[in-house]
Formats: structure tokens, sequence, C-alpha cells
């Protein structure tokens, strides 16, 4: 790991994600875009002159075994997710793995004790809790801005550009709109109520080759809270969320991804609303890769490891999945992933 300078990034995969967001932030957060690895090189040397990106590599293991790297990117599809991931851990690579973690449940706990047992760093690519502005919402549940937070209600939906070349279709990359958008509202739950669901519904539309193109759900929480979620890949950009207390409400209109328009509201009734600004516009990921570069550098102590806070994640998403009528998209089984040696 660097003990100082830029860290040199590998990227797995040739995914829109890593051009669109990912790699501004990288830049921004004074990373270095060093490879990215294909299954066609000449897909990825195309990718790499498009992108900035210093070198373009044949296949993932070629990724994982360059010793010019220092941490790894993982935005393949979903179902992908957890075989190059522990082979990423076992190799001693930290790795960013795009959201959701895993496919299934069963993979995500076999991730996470491959993490535990090589004590390698691994992190979710949820990156709105290291922001500024969930800070700024933690602060004002603190301090009482709305009294005891009782619900959110938060949405994520957009619209498929070519939902029949979209991978999001497919069940057998365990593709799906809660997989993909409603993963973002069950996170932000985990982060603001800090305690595992004790009960899950859901109920979803149906599309693709039987994925859930639109579902709505709730997660019960102790104390009698709850999540009412909506997500879906038919409507326009929505990301609309609002935080419910006993004494008041805040309103969101850009949780996950703040950009200079959006703003949050703090509505008390017998007073005016305060609206405020997103704070002070970054790409999205620059806060979270600004982290994990200064934990590689041992400037500071890693927050939001996937060990400690996946496993609620994957959790809820099973359990809404169960819900709506169907297992989680993915095999029934953890995939049968190899042991060193």
């Amino acid at each position: 790991m660097p003990a100082a300078g830029q860290v040199r990034w590998g990227v797995m995969g040739t995914a829109g994600i890593a051009w669109k967001s990912f790699l501004p932030g990288l830049r921004e957060a004074g990373g270095v875009p060093a490879a990215v690895a294909g299954r066609d090189l000449a897909r990825a040397t195309q990718y790499a002159a498009d992108h900035g990106i210093e070198r373009a590599l044949p296949g993932y293991q070629t990724l994982i075994d360059d010793p010019g790297l220092d941490a790894l990117y993982i935005p393949l599809p979903n179902a992908l997710h957890a075989e190059w991931t522990v082979k990423a851990l076992r190799a001693g690579r930290p790795v960013l793995c795009e959201k959701p973690l895993c496919a299934t449940l069963a993979e995500t706990e076999q991730v996470l004790a491959v993490a535990t047992e090589t004590g390698t760093l691994l992190w979710e690519a949820f990156v709105f809790p290291f922001g500024e502005q969930l800070t700024r919402l933690r602060r004002l549940l603190a301090d009482g801005a709305i009294g005891e937070l009782r619900e959110i209600q938060s949405n994520y939906h957009f619209q498929l550009g070519d939902p029949d070349r979209d991978i999001r279709m497919r069940s057998g990359l365990a593709g799906g709109a809660l997989n993909d958008v409603g993963c973002y509202p069950v996170r932000l739950a985990g982060e603001l109520f800090t305690a595992r669901h004790e009960s899950a519904w859901a109920t979803s539309q149906w599309g693709g080759d039987g994925v859930d193109v639109e579902t709505q759900g709730s997660l019960g929480f102790p104390a009698g809270r709850r999540l009412m979620l909506s997500c879906g890949f038919r409507r326009g950009q929505d990301t609309f969320s609002r935080l419910l207390g006993t004494s008041g409400q805040i309103n969101i209109t850009g949780p996950f991804h703040p950009r200079p328009a959006d703003t949050y509201q703090v509505c008390v009734p017998g007073k005016a609303a305060e609206t405020c600004p997103a704070p002070a516009a970054e790409q999205p990921f620059t806060a979270a890769l600004r982290h994990i570069q200064a934990v590689l550098r041992g400037e500071e102590e890693p927050r939001s490891l996937a060990i400690d806070t996946s496993l609620r994640t994957a959790q809820a998403l099973h359990d809404l999945h169960q819900s709506a009528g169907r297992p989680a998209p993915g095999p029934d089984e953890p995939a049968q992933i190899s042991q060193p040696g």
C-alpha cells in the first residue's frame, strides 16, 4: 500500500458507471486511473484511450495480479461481484465493489467471511454516507430539529434508455430495480436507524427476463419505526426522500448523489420552512475515494467497511425480494468459490 503519494487504481470491466461517476470522482480525489481490464482487450484498449486510463489489460485476473496497482474498483454485473471480489481479497487487494455487494444474501455472507479471514479492506460503493450532506442531516436529527425520527419515505426512479439491451433487465445477472436502485433507500434507513429491520413487505411489477422493473415496499424497524420505499425503471429521475419525526420533517431532493440544484428543507409546524442548498458540489464518488485513499496511505482509520455495513443491506434486500413473490435474483446457493492453494 502507498505510504505517500497517489493511489493507483485498477478498474475491472468497462462499465458505464466507471467513466460516468468513478473516474471523475477519482481525479477530483487525487487518485490515478492506472489500468482497466476487460475480457475483450481491444474494447478495453479503446475504453482506456477514451477515458484517460493509463493501460488496458486482458482479463480480470491479470488486473488482480498486476503489481503496479494499489486498489481495485469492481463495477461488474451484480452476478459477478462475489467471484471477483473474493479473488481480489485473497490476493490482498483492497476493493471498492459496486452495490449491491453480491447477488444474494448467501454470497454476501461468504464474501464478508473472506474479508474477515484475510483482513483485506473491502468497501461497498454506497458513497453518500461519506458526503457532507448526510453529516449535516445526522447533525439536525441529533439536535432534535424534527424530534424523534419515526419514518423514512424514499424514492429512486429513472427511465432505462434501452431496456431491451440493458443488463439490468436480465435476471441471470441479478438485475432488477430493487438491486440496482432500491438498495439506496434501504442503505439510507440502515444509516439513520442504525438497527436491523424486523419485518419486510414488498410488491413488484415484472419485466425483462424476469426482473422487477418497479417495486414498492417497507421495512419495519425496532420501536415502530419504518422505511417506505419506491423504486423502478419506468419514470423520470426521482430520488426525493422525506425524514419524518415527532415534531417535523426534512425533505431532501437529492439524498444520494446531491447536485448543485438540490436542497434539503426542514419543516416544523408553526415555523417558516428552512431551505438549505446541498453542500458545495463534488463528484458523487469524491469523498468516499478521498477517505479510502487516506486509509491506504495510513492517514485515517477505515469507516463504513463492508464487514460492518453490508450484511444488513443484503438481508433487507433478500427479505424484500422474498416478500415480492420470488427469491432474490441469482443462484439459490452461494457460488462455489475456490479455496487458496
